[in-house]
């Protein structure tokens, strides 16, 4: 099989330099290229021709997302794997809405880099394990906020009274309207946040943290 292509951008010279020779002792790689800094990568991996570039993300001058725009915008097609040491929301969420394909911890053991190299080739999405749970801490917030914005504060009301195991009839009292009123919200309620019944829109509320 083809080895797959690879270009190093890294500006700590030994962590790049351990990386390349990990890389190179690994016969599915070949790498083809490194830099020491987002312009200098710039540079030199279009005439490289990788199939895949590894980068860090925080990086004096241009900082690994903006590289990869870069890249992306003067019509450069190679997958990219952020390879750092971040946690940070904001830099997984910048390499994500760049392009990359990957992010991987340098803690990662050499097999785990290994793997998510051959998945990144053959065109999949990699997370390294630590970063998952902030992913879906992401989804939940981003999709509590469109409930945020769909879903009325009238209709928030009716959803609090429902929490609290109020009828319809006791909601119309205590939010001072009819009864109709009160089934014509739990509708628009229930349509609004994809579910069956009023019991799962105050559990998927109470999930998202709207109630």
């Amino acid at each position: 099989m083809k080895p797959v292509r690879l270009f190093v951008v890294d500006d700590h010279a030994l962590f790049r330099r351990g990386l390349v020779s990990l890389l190179t002792d690994m016969e599915e790689f070949e790498v083809v290229g490194e830099a020491a800094s987002g312009e200098e990568a710039l540079r030199a991996a279009p005439s490289a021709h990788p199939d895949i570039v590894l980068l860090d993300v925080n990086m004096p001058g241009l900082s690994g997302a903006e590289t990869l725009r870069a890249l992306r915008e003067a019509g450069q097609k190679m997958s990219a794997l952020m390879l750092t040491i971040s946690q940070d929301e904001s830099d997984l969420v910048g390499a994500i809405m760049a392009g990359a394909s990957g992010y991987l911890l340098k803690n990662a053991e050499p097999e785990m880099l290994r793997r998510t190299l051959l998945d990144v080739a053959e065109g999949k999405s990699v997370l390294s394990p630590e970063i998952t749970t902030q992913v879906f801490k992401l989804m939940r917030r981003a999709q509590s906020s469109r409930s945020h914005d769909l879903i009325s504060g009238r209709e928030l009301d009716v959803l609090r009274c429902l929490a609290r195991g109020l009828t319809t009839a006791q909601i119309a009292t205590q939010l001072y309207i009819s009864e109709n009123t009160v089934k014509t919200h739990i509708r628009h309620v229930l349509e609004k946040m994809e579910v069956n019944n009023r019991a799962e829109a105050v559990a998927k509320a109470m999930q998202l943290g709207l109630i």
